[in-house]
């Protein structure tokens, strides 16, 4: 048994959780925050069986894209803000993915 834990934007969440069933995965969504540009993610708990992390994987990937932003570089840097800089371009979103061991799994 594996556990994936993986990072998506909340753009991307609704359409991940509805794949996910439809290929007779279990998930539990967690809101989260991404730490560099503060935005709205969605941390999706899941837990597989060894022979299935990559069909799980494969829909992850299937269905969380990568996206263009721009933002000011003063909120990525603060100490710029005195500075009228132009926007950036940044890529966003995508997943990342943590798959872990499971030592023992109990369903109540």
């Amino acid at each position: 048994m594996k556990l994936i834990l993986a990072i998506i934007q909340d753009k991307d969440s609704q359409q991940l959780q509805e794949k996910l069933v439809k290929g007779g995965f279990r998930a539990t969504q967690l809101p989260s925050t991404g730490g560099f540009l503060k935005a709205g993610n969605c941390t999706f708990i899941i837990g597989v069986e060894e022979e299935k992390v990559d069909e799980a994987l494969a829909i992850i990937k299937k269905n969380c894209h990568t996206r263009s932003q721009y933002v000011t570089p003063t909120f990525l840097m603060p100490e710029a803000a005195s500075s009228l800089a132009e926007p950036i371009e940044v890529q966003v979103g995508g997943a990342t993915c943590f798959i872990l061991p499971v030592d023992k799994f109990v369903r109540f």
